[in-house]
């Protein structure tokens, strides 16, 4: 079934909501064949693919170089793509812009950025320019040097409300849905509870509207993850396995064996090249 952002508005409290990151081609192609309901192109790719200390780094160009290619692998989930920091940050005219292009060149359905109500005004534009928004409150890693680190966001009740005013500012503005990300699970519950779009948690709880997780995290290729995350396989040690196996192969001379080289019948056709 092709997910949209109408499929995705009537999943809220009917049927929990699966989303995964994924920033290339074969990914993104497992993921929708899996019936995963929407793909977010992260900016944590910044991280798990290339290799910063945070995402504060990651291009617009990166960004849609990426999301490109997830695109051409899933045709069935909804694609969000992460706009990355400073890409909404200076001006609506701009983040209009910068939203544009991940839609035209980086085929995607839907943008994501950070930040509550003082992103309004941005999240109104983008409504009025028929792109839809994911909002992303709570724990928001763009805010790194703000908050100190990555820190449990809402632990009090002024910071609860705040996250809770937030939500409901980005819902009134026309976003489509809310990520809640580092936030007690009771809060995660109560903002749930109080909103019409859908929420998808990371690190939020089981009442979240959806989860989501970073695909190198679920897939235990990262050698440390958050503790929201659980690790569905340990692909960090099959691989790790594969790649000694492979070099044992090369030096032992076991590979390449007969069955992995191409024949042209006799080898005498070869006898006279010099």
């Amino acid at each position: 079934m092709k997910n949209t952002v109408a499929t995705l508005l009537a999943q809220k409290g009917q049927t929990k909501i699966s989303m995964v990151t994924a920033y290339d081609y074969p990914t993104a192609l497992i993921a929708d064949s899996c019936g995963i309901n929407t793909i977010l192109v992260g900016d944590s790719l910044g991280m798990v693919v290339l290799g910063y200390d945070d995402t504060l780094s990651v291009t617009m160009d990166d960004m849609i170089h990426h999301c490109r290619a997830v695109a051409r692998g899933a045709k069935n989930a909804l694609i969000v793509c992460d706009m990355p920091y400073m890409s909404y940050h200076v001006s609506v005219e701009e983040t209009v812009r910068n939203a544009g292009r991940l839609i035209q060149e980086g085929h995607a359905h839907a943008v994501k950025l950070e930040g509550g109500v003082e992103f309004v005004p941005e999240i109104r534009a983008l409504h009025r320019a028929s792109i839809p928004v994911v909002g992303h409150v709570g724990l928001t890693p763009q805010s790194i040097n703000a908050f100190g680190g990555f820190k449990v966001q809402g632990k009090t009740r002024e910071a609860a409300q705040k996250i809770l005013d937030d939500a409901r500012a980005l819902q009134e503005a026309g976003a489509i849905a809310l990520v809640l990300e580092g936030v007690p699970a009771a809060l995660g519950a109560k903002i749930t509870a109080a909103l019409r779009i859908p929420t998808i948690g990371i690190g939020a709880g089981p009442a979240c509207d959806g989860q989501v997780l970073v695909a190198h995290d679920l897939l235990g290729i990262t050698e440390k993850s958050p503790k929201f995350v659980r690790r569905f396989a340990d692909l960090r040690t099959s691989m790790q396995e594969a790649f000694a196996a492979f070099e044992s192969a090369v030096k032992d001379g076991t590979f390449p064996a007969s069955e992995h080289c191409y024949q042209v019948g006799s080898d005498d056709i070869f006898a006279d090249i010099h």
